[in-house]
């Protein structure tokens, strides 16, 4: 089983504020479980957002071939 964290936990793991994981739950953008009025988020729902956010990067002969123009 995932290691339950803290709304406070979660934002210290992501960098980033508490309101924003608060939001994310609020928005349902992320799996969280619910203790009565405490809010849990599992730690895998917390990788998987990251990897859902995540973009690759672009390499030059993609950026040129989406201008039209020969590489």
């Amino acid at each position: 089983m995932d290691k339950l964290l803290t709304v406070e936990e979660a934002s210290d793991l992501l960098h980033t504020s508490v309101r924003f994981v608060r939001r994310l739950v609020a928005e349902r953008r992320i799996e969280f479980v619910k203790l009565g009025r405490h809010v849990r988020i599992p730690e895998s729902a917390l990788m998987a957002f990251v990897v859902a956010g995540t973009v690759a990067p672009m390499h030059t002969a993609d950026v040129t071939s989406k201008r039209g123009r020969a590489a």
